[in-house]
């Protein structure tokens, strides 16, 4: 699915006032804060974004882990979702904010889906996403998305948004980089000892694609933080520890295109050597499945090995 907003982007964007800044820059907002495992969390979302703005009121866009607003477990999941995505409608209608209020199990035609929506400054539901790899095996039970979320912020770029599981699939990025995503929003719940790993893709994902990865890390039952923002030289522009953290950062779209133009730093222009590859891959030939990939078995969480004598 393709949510292409606004076609405008050039000019300036006026600020508060009416100054005119820099439509190149963006200043995104992620906030990492503790999840509960009973779910019930959007109050304190809510103190926390009340918070962004009183400290930040510059902000153009805030973003929340996933799976915030209810916790990982199923048990909890959101009773009247569209009530929930309600509450952030009102306050990014009220703040002129652009707001995704990370994601929340919901249910479907029979089907559970990992579910997140974007939100503009009117306080309107931009577009809508639902995860395509849930963390199988053991998000058992969660349905994959088949479609993807791309909506562009007038005059100043295009944006897209996968979650969590979903960047370690580079056909993903891919997808969202040939539609002309420059700015990757991605909320994760990662409390797991891969951590390690996904930040280093996050980091990969940036340089390799050419934009900005926005990654947006939950605490407690959430995640064990760390969140970061890359930028499409690969750069690590801020990293976070592992506690509650509000991390406001001014991303440069036009650094963005720059790097797309010239290469980062001069080097390597990896979009457009893609363009103009002159190899087909063959792997991608029949949806991508092998005789490899078959022999590997069944998804399934791993047996017990040991037998105690």
């Amino acid at each position: 699915m393709l949510v292409d907003i606004y076609a405008d982007k050039g000019g300036t964007l006026a600020g508060p006032g009416g100054d005119a800044r820099d439509s190149s820059r963006f200043l995104i907002a992620g906030i990492q804060m503790p999840v509960p495992v009973g779910g019930r969390n959007i109050p304190a979302m809510v103190t926390q974004l009340e918070k962004t703005v009183a400290i930040y009121p510059g902000v153009d866009m805030i973003v929340f882990s996933e799976l915030a607003m209810h916790g990982p477990l199923h048990a909890c999941m959101s009773k009247d979702p569209e009530a929930d995505i309600a509450v952030f409608r009102q306050l990014a209608a009220k703040h002129g904010v652009w707001i995704i209020p990370g994601s929340m199990f919901v249910e479907r035609e029979g089907k559970t889906f990992n579910h997140a929506v974007v939100i503009d400054p009117s306080g309107a539901v931009a577009g809508r996403y639902d995860k395509m790899f849930p963390f199988m095996p053991f998000e058992a039970g969660v349905a994959g998305g088949t479609e993807f979320l791309v909506f562009d912020v007038p005059s100043v770029g295009r944006f897209g948004l996968s979650i969590c599981y979903d960047i370690w699939f580079p056909e993903t990025t891919r997808t969202l980089t040939n539609l002309g995503v420059e700015v990757l929003i991605h909320p994760v719940l990662t409390g797991t000892t891969d951590r390690k790993p996904e930040i280093a893709i996050v980091q990969a994902t940036a340089v390799m694609f050419q934009c900005y990865v926005v990654d947006v890390n939950g605490l407690d039952a959430g995640g064990v933080g760390q969140s970061l923002v890359a930028d499409p030289t690969g750069r690590v522009v801020h990293q976070c520890g592992q506690a509650t953290e509000i991390f406001p950062i001014n991303i440069d779209l036009g650094l963005v295109r720059q790097t797309r133009a010239e290469g980062a730093n001069g080097l390597g222009q990896v979009l457009k050597s893609y363009r103009d590859r002159t190899v087909s891959f063959s792997t991608y030939q029949g949806e991508g499945s092998s005789a490899f990939l078959d022999g590997l078995g069944p998804l399934r969480t791993m047996a017990k090995r040991y037998k105690a004598p």
